[in-house]
Parts: structure tokens; sequence; C-alpha cells
């Protein structure tokens, strides 16, 4: 007797769900499309907030930013559970082997004494900055409206995690694997005067009552930060004699590259709003025209702290960082007005 094995192709009968037809038209749609679109309560609500009851449980007045149509908005990286999970890891995994090379060639032990203390003072206690920003991203990720912007907003809190844990186990890793330098940077995020205007900056953020302003404002001082430890400060750590410090700022200057990717979009969508956008493009130069000043008040002072340290021109990148926010804010359509010297 033989056998003989064919493939069979069922044609289905439908090509994905019927909002998705109503919105794209009858076409297969990707995984991240089924799982996100159209997927945010808008009735049935049992209760207001006791706390504010002139809104509901999901409203889109929890925001200044609106859009005409929340789905106009989608992530530019297509995460939704899946795949999110699988490039964090992917990312962390890619630490784990980089301190395993830093440990196995004691290349934090060699480090020049002044980029030991840079990363005592100065970077290590910024795990309780990504700790902040992390409740922000949670609060965002609560409040917003539309399941494209609050998949987005809850992925970056949990990054905002993984941010402090890639801090904290250099940390743990320049102590000798003792939590030592931890405890030494959490009383330096309370005490050290340099970190004080970014920690402020931290707290205005948490009490922010619209969630995007409390992000954008985030994203400002991101913008700053990241520009200035993990690109200028990697530079100078590779002509210093300090490659493990390069090494480390490697993959959180790659993990902002891609949180940049979605902010940008958002941006560009709350501009692009054929109902809304005029307003937004106000509120988002209100916005850049009152914490952009004080995040670059707050970072100046890290950026003095870091130039008496290694001398890497610190607080021009502040200042060059800045002035680059406020063009490309202004390049996506925001009527942000020139900084005046």
């Amino acid at each position: 007797m033989q056998y003989e094995l064919r493939t069979q192709v069922i044609e289905p009968r439908r090509k994905t769900f019927q909002y998705l037809i109503d919105r794209y038209g009858d076409r297969p749609a990707s995984r991240y499309e089924e799982g996100t679109i159209d997927v945010q309560p808008t009735e049935h609500f049992h209760y207001r907030p006791l706390w504010a009851p002139d809104k509901e449980l999901y409203d889109e007045s929890w925001s200044t930013f609106r859009l005409t149509d929340p789905y106009s908005f989608t992530d530019p990286r297509q995460y939704y559970y899946a795949p999110y999970v699988t490039a964090r890891a992917s990312l962390h995994d890619a630490f784990a082997r980089t301190l395993e090379y830093l440990e196995s060639r004691d290349l934090l032990d060699r480090l020049p004494e002044q980029w030991r203390r840079l990363i005592a003072q100065v970077v290590l206690p910024l795990r309780h900055y990504e700790s902040g920003a992390q409740m922000v991203g949670t609060a965002a990720a609560r409040f917003c409206y539309g399941a494209t912007i609050a998949q987005c907003c809850a992925y970056a809190a949990f990054d905002r995690v993984g941010n402090a844990q890639i801090l904290s186990r250099a940390g743990i890793a320049l102590g000798g694997g003792t939590a030592g330098p931890l405890q030494d940077a959490k009383q330096a995020w309370l005490d050290q005067p340099s970190l004080q205007p970014l920690r402020r900056y931290v707290e205005e953020l948490l009490v922010e009552q619209d969630w995007a302003v409390a992000m954008i404002g985030q994203d400002l001082a991101d913008r700053l930060i990241y520009a200035l430890l993990y690109r200028t400060l990697d530079e100078a750590a590779l002509l210093g004699g300090a490659g493990g410090y390069s090494l480390v700022a490697q993959h959180l200057n790659a993990w902002f590259a891609d949180q940049s990717r979605w902010l940008e979009a958002l941006y560009k969508a709350w501009l692009a709003d054929p109902e809304h956008g005029g307003a937004n493009g106000a509120a988002l130069a209100a916005v850049v025209e009152r914490r952009l000043p004080a995040a670059i008040e707050a970072v100046t002072a890290l950026a003095a702290a870091a130039d008496d340290l290694v001398g890497a021109g610190c607080r021009a990148t502040v200042e060059e960082t800045a002035a680059a926010v406020r063009t490309t804010l202004s390049a996506l359509g925001a009527p942000i007005k020139e900084h005046s010297a």
C-alpha cells in the first residue's frame, strides 16, 4: 500500500475580523492589528471615578492632546506582547553577555578612578530617575485613550524597570558583587546637590494631571540625559581609557533609539490630526516652553558634575541637544519658539 501526501489549501471565508475590514478593507490583518486596533473600551462603564466624577473611567478628556481617531497612531515597531518580549529578552541577554565579559576581564576594576567616581556619583543614581519614569509611563498607560497609545506607554514603563536593572547590575559589578555602590547611589539621589534639580523635575512629573504632558516632559529630559550619558560620555570613555563604561552605555543608547521611534510617531499623529492638529501643536509648544528650561537646568547640574570629574564638555552637549530638540519638534510641525540667548 502506498500513501501520497498532498498539501491542501483551504481558503478562509473571511480574511480578518469585520471591524478591521470596515477600517482597512478586506485584506489579511497583521497580528499587531488584530490585537490592538479598536480594543479601547468605549461604552458600558459601570461607574465614574469617585475622585473625578466629571469623567468616565476611560475618557479622552484626561489630556488636552486629542486624536480624532485614536488609531490614526500606530506603533512603528508593531509591538504587541510576543515581539515586545522577544526584543527585550534579546536586549537583556546581550547586556548579560557584556557584563560577563566586563567581569571576566576585570574591566570595571581597571577603570580610571575619575571614571569609577563618575559611574558611582552621576550614572548609578539615575536608576531612581528610571524608576520615576516607570511611574510616569504607568500613569500614561492608565489614562491615555486608544489601545495603540496605551500599549506603547505600558511597554515604555516596563522598559524603565529594565533600564534600572541594567544600571543596578552594573553597580553591583562595580562593587565587586556587593550592593554598596547602589546604597551610596540612593543616598546621592536624596542628598547630592547636583542631583536635586533632576529629582525635583521627576517629582513634578509624577504629580502632573495630564498624562501626555508628563510623557512629553519625560521625553524632553530623556533626550538631554541619554545624549549626555550614553553618547557624549561614551565617546569620552573610549578616548579616556574607560572602555568598560562604553560597553555598558551602548545598550542604553540602543534602547533610547527604539523608544524615540514611537514617541516621534505619536507627535506626528497629534500634529497632523485633521480636527485637533492646531490645538495639539499649540499645546506641545506650551509644554516645551514650560518644561524644557527646567529639564536643561536639571541636566546641566548633572553635566557640571560630570565635567568636574572627566572634563568631557558635558555642559556644551546639553546646550546643543536642547537646540536640537527645538529644531526636531519644529520640523515635525509644532510652533516652537526659537531660543533667545
